[in-house]
Parts: C-alpha cells; sequence; structure tokens
C-alpha cells in the first residue's frame, strides 16, 4: 500500500521518525541531511545512489527514497579525526560504537554475515560493502570457480533467505587465508554491512561472539572470549578464542561487542574444546588496502 506521497507506509512511518531526530540534531553526526520536497529533514548517512533512488543508513534499518521526492542534499564533511582509509580498500570503520550484548548486536550486523557455498562444501562470509564486496576464507574458495551465497535479510517478522548466483571472486591471498568477492543483489538494493575495527583494541579475557554456519547449521552464533591476542603459527598471529569454531565457520566475522568485526575464524582444533583461531582484523585491513595485488584469475583458479 502506498500514501498519496507515494512512499510505502512503512517508509512513510520511519521518515516521520527520522524528521523529527534531524530536526532536533540536524548534524550532530556529520551525517548526510536529505530534505524532501514536503520539508521534512533526515539525517543519516547514504549508503548508496542512483539516478532514481537514495537509501539511507537508519542504523538498524534501510530505507529507500525516490529522488523524485528528494528537494535538496547537504553532504556530510568528512571527520578529519577518523582513521585515513583509501577509498579503494572498500571497507568501513565505525566511529565510537557503543557496547551492547551479543543479541543486539546480531540484530544489528547479523545480516552482513553470509553462507558461501562451491560445489564442493561450504562456508561463511560477511559483507563489509555497500555494493557488495564480502570477505571468505581463501581455503573455503580454493580451486573453484562457480560459487553461490546466502543472505539472509531481515523482514518485519524474520529473516528472508535470498540465494545470490552471481558472485564473482576477486582476490585471494593464499598466505593470509583472505578472498575478496563480490556479490549483486538481484533487486539492485545496498547490502547491509559490518565494520571492521581500527586501530587494534584487544584484551585477554574480552568477551567475543562468532556468527557462521558451523557443519551447515545456517545463522549460528557462539560465544567466548579472547584467550590469547597473538598465537603464532608459520610466520603470522592469529586471536585464539573461546567462542565454537566448526567447519562451515570458516570465513566468518569474529565481532566484539562493539558489533566491530575484530577477525576472521578460518580454522578449530580438531576435538580441542574452546580452541578457535581468527586472523586479526589489521591483516584484513592490508588485504583489502592492496587487494589487486593478489588479483584472481579465473584461468588459474589457485591464482592470487
Amino acid at each position: 500500500m502506498r500514501t498519496h506521497h507515494g512512499l510505502t507506509r512503512s517508509a512513510a512511518i520511519l521518515l516521520a521518525a527520522c524528521a523529527a531526530v534531524a530536526l532536533a540534531e540536524p548534524l550532530a553526526k556529520k551525517m548526510d541531511v536529505v530534505t524532501l520536497l514536503d520539508g521534512r529533514s533526515i539525517s543519516a548517512p547514504i549508503l548508496k545512489e542512483t539516478g532514481e533512488t537514495l537509501w539511507l543508513d537508519l542504523g538498524d534499518q534501510v530505507v529507500s527514497i525516490p529522488r523524485s521526492r528528494v528537494e535538496s542534499i547537504v553532504r556530510a564533511e568528512p571527520d578529519d579525526t577518523a582513521e585515513a582509509i583509501d577509498p579503494r580498500a572498500l571497507y568501513r570503520v565505525a566511529k565510537d560504537p557503543p557496547e551492547s550484548t551479543p543479541k543486539e548486536q546480531a540484530k544489528k550486523v547479523g545480516e552482513a554475515v553470509i553462507m558461501v557455498n562451491t560445489p564442493s562444501g561450504l562456508g561463511s562470509g560477511f559483507i563489509i560493502n555497500a555494493d557488495g564486496y564480502a570477505i571468505t576464507n581463501a581455503h573455503v574458495i580454493q580451486g573453484e570457480r562457480r560459487l553461490k551465497a546466502v543472505v539472509y535479510e531481515q523482514g518485519e517478522r524474520e529473516f528472508r533467505r535470498l540465494t545470490i548466483e552471481d558472485v564473482e571472486i576477486l582476490a585471494v591471498n593464499n598466505h593470509l587465508d583472505l578472498a575478496l568477492i563480490k556479490l549483486k543483489h538481484p533487486e539492485g538494493k545496498p547490502f547491509v554491512t559490518a565494520p571492521l575495527q581500527g586501530a587494534e583494541d584487544l584484551e585477554v579475557g574480552q568477551d567475543v561472539f562468532a556468527i557462521g554456519n558451523p557443519l551447515g547449521l545456517e545463522r549460528t552464533l557462539s560465544r567466548g572470549v579472547i584467550a590469547t591476542k597473538q598465537r603464532d603459527f608459520q610466520g603470522l598471529t592469529f586471536i585464539q578464542t573461546t567462542a565454537q569454531i566448526n567447519p562451515g565457520n570458516s570465513g566468518g566475522p569474529l565481532f566484539n561487542l562493539k558489533g566491530e568485526v575484530i577477525g576472521v575464524t578460518n580454522m578449530g582444533v580438531p576435538g580441542g574444546e574452546g580452541l578457535g583461531f581468527a586472523i586479526p582484523a589489521r591483516y584484513v585491513r592490508d588485504f583489502l588496502r592492496n587487494y589487486d595485488a593478489f588479483a584472481y584469475d579465473k584461468n588459474n583458479p589457485n591464482s592470487g
């Protein structure tokens, strides 16, 4: 059902609520400000835009607005205090996100976690960019050319399972066990993303949680703590965690209680209770800043 303004009823309700907040605090968080033809203003980051539509990030919701309803847009000024990020690096860093429970954080970032399917198995991954760029493990896609991904979109009452057939491999770093893939939304919508932790801030005993698809059990959340910040293996250091990591978790995110990805789960120890490991976010950031050096060659599936 549509309102007389041409927006869906749910979108109109969200816009009205946001307008009230925007009028009270127009630029408190240096957000983009979108003013509609009816005079209402909305302060929210613009996730994606086309010639016909704007998609705004309202925190736990993404709302689309036809450009025909937009009077003007005031872009947020760059925050000079934010971490300097190469625009080609594809990821985002959250600015002072609040801590909350894994249950609450899963509602915010859970849609960014995906299942990665190959002809020989499955793993996990997470979306880092609204255009569909995602991270998984190199070993999840090793030797494969045909990938599928399952995205779990939040509906009004439950998650909608969306299978995406169009998945492209962009870069592979076998040494770090990281791969960059890209999904294409069949409806052209922006994807929900998970932020990477900026400057590393880890403590032994810190609460963490992982979301993935262990043994094919979709959207499984496991909780634990950081057991060791720097466990050395073959010249690399890993985060050791007590969060359960099983086959199928590989490539999925390890989160802190701020909802930031602090690592990429890549292995557990068979028969070892509470022994899971994750690739630290600093390796992921370096990989993304230089992903063109690890460009994937479809004629050589083991390239990277």
